[in-house]
């Protein structure tokens, strides 16, 4: 350490150590302070100019400097300064023989995520404006180094001066590491890839991060990952598979269906994916920052973006039916004419599957990215209803099925609202209630058989004001003196009403009354 200055470059993954990661670093080297040596693992670095790239190690090195650093602040607090400054010219800072100037012995390729570091190493404390965000790496630098010290603190308190001078002399003479150096600069990434010691495992998005800077000149690095990390906390809430999602969404729009596992393979361009043409990293960049302002609206609706609002109402309500698959398809309409009625096309199609069908299977997810590509293709979003002929149900199939099957209540409760309110963008007002609750002791003129087909299905719902069920709503009379009396606007309370008994024929016949509606919503 005391020979070397070390930059994490910028295809590394993020310091990704959280609590527990740093809590075991800490124990074991506190349990192994009494040894000759401690092994620290395997690094993997590359000489590039005066610096060393850490290829791999980057969370223990990062550590051990924050454990460093800890230390020496404890050692300046304590009134030892000469041991501080062992530990600052050892681990913390370097110094210029021909000019006097020190420079930090590890630096961060973001500029934001080492003025922190940096900060923390000279003060103790951070700096940074992404220092209040939680799962930002300049958070996470700062609350391992806060444990550190905690940790020590308690731990000098046995004898200050006596284990300051066994950590000091512990962490400079007994830790070692094992250190490769790769030949090659160029090709560090790829070990990157493939190595992968203690630590979390990496992710698709660490890989397309690597591979992407890989082919980037080194004068552009900066100014590309700067790019990637921008449309990287826009998914920050979400996670990094949603991040990766979009990105498999936006290359869907011009290749066609790429399966998760692939998506890798196929943008690094290895043989096994050779019949398709992969985006180079410029222009897989540009097709990302292209697509990300309308897919964020996608996610949110509520987010500014270029959709318009009927637009916003097709996203809403395929979110409120859970069906994300569809996003690439839509991605390629919104760049043709007339793009709304495309993209009611497939909300349509989409509920029609529901009832029909089966929108899960991977068989349908790839149909929909092979008509996304054939739209991007054509710049025409009719393109779409040949290639999805076969996905597309008859209105008399799709009659037949809706009142007699049970859906999940989400789906149920957007098929009513589509219903009552007779369009295919609901605005979702309301509560779904079954009329005859599933959970509970069986209704008069109620089998067990019945209650189990019929409980779920359509014609048992009602769309009410109220969020709570009344508690006298406990058989048909109680539920419709009290429940029915608070119907939606648009509600079919009053023909629900002249039922004299809610029973499985009921169910049944409500069910056909509603199904009607449905199929001209859907279908015309």
């Amino acid at each position: 350490m005391s020979n070397s200055r070390f930059e994490i470059p910028h295809y590394q993954r993020e310091y990704s150590w959280l609590d527990d990661e740093v809590s075991d670093f800490w124990l074991d080297l506190k349990n192994a302070l009494g040894e000759e040596s401690y092994f620290l693992g395997l690094v993997i670095l590359t000489e590039e100019g005066a610096t060393k790239q850490v290829v791999d190690g980057q969370q223990r090195i990062l550590t051990l400097t924050l454990l460093a650093a800890a230390l020496y602040h404890e050692a300046i607090a304590r009134g030892r300064r000469a041991l501080a400054e062992r530990i600052q010219a050892d681990f913390l800072r370097s110094i210029d023989y021909e000019t006097d100037e020190t420079n930090p012995r590890v630096i961060l390729s973001d500029k934001s995520d080492n003025e922190t570091l940096q900060k923390i190493l000279a003060d103790g404390v951070g700096s940074s404006p992404r220092i209040n965000e939680e799962e930002s790496l300049s958070a996470r630098m700062q609350r391992a180094f806060e444990y550190l010290r905690t940790n020590l603190k308690n731990d000098l308190s046995q004898d200050p001066f006596k284990r300051l001078g066994l950590w000091t002399d512990f962490i400079t003479n007994k830790l070692y590491f094992a250190v490769f150096t790769h030949p090659d600069p160029a090709s560090a990434y790829r070990v990157f890839e493939v190595i992968n010691t203690r630590g979390l495992e990496l992710t698709t998005a660490d890989l397309l991060k690597n591979y992407i800077l890989s082919q980037t000149p080194k004068s552009q690095r900066e100014d590309r990952y700067a790019e990637w990390q921008t449309m990287a906390r826009q998914f920050s809430a979400t996670g990094t598979n949603n991040f990766v999602q979009f990105i498999r969404h936006a290359v869907t729009v011009e290749a066609g269906h790429i399966l998760p596992k692939d998506l890798y393979d196929f943008l690094a361009q290895r043989p096994t994916h050779s019949t398709r043409k992969a985006p180079s990293p410029v222009q897989l960049m540009q097709t990302l920052e292209k697509h990300l302002p309308l897919y964020m609206q996608m996610i949110d609706p509520s987010l500014p973006g270029p959709a318009c609002s009927e637009t916003l109402k097709i996203f809403a309500s395929l979110n409120s039916l859970g069906v994300i698959s569809v996003r690439p398809i839509l991605l390629a309409i919104a760049a043709t004419d007339n793009s709304i009625d495309g993209m009611q096309y497939i909300l349509k199609l989409v509920v029609r599957r529901i009832v029909v069908g089966n929108l899960g299977t991977g068989n349908v997810e790839r149909k929909f990215g092979e008509a996304a590509r054939l739209v991007t293709e054509e710049k025409n979003w009719k393109a779409a209803e040949q290639e999805l002929t076969e996905l597309n149900p008859s209105s008399k199939d799709f009659s037949d099925q809706i009142h007699r099957r049970s859906f999940n209540k989400a789906v149920m409760s957007f098929l009513r609202h589509s219903i009552v309110e007779l369009t295919t963008t609901p605005i979702m007002q309301g509560t779904l209630h079954y009329i005859f609750p599933r959970q509970g002791p069986l209704w008069e003129r109620f089998s067990e058989e019945d209650a189990s087909f019929w409980g779920s299905t359509l014609g048992n719902t009602f769309l009410s004001t109220l969020d709570k069920r009344p508690q006298a709503a406990v058989d048909w009379p109680g539920t419709r003196e009290t429940l029915l009396k608070h119907g939606i606007t648009g509600e079919l309370t009053k023909r629900i009403e002249e039922y004299a008994f809610w029973d499985s024929e009921s169910i049944e016949d409500m069910g056909k009354i509603l199904s009607k509606s449905a199929t001209r919503v859907w279908y015309d």
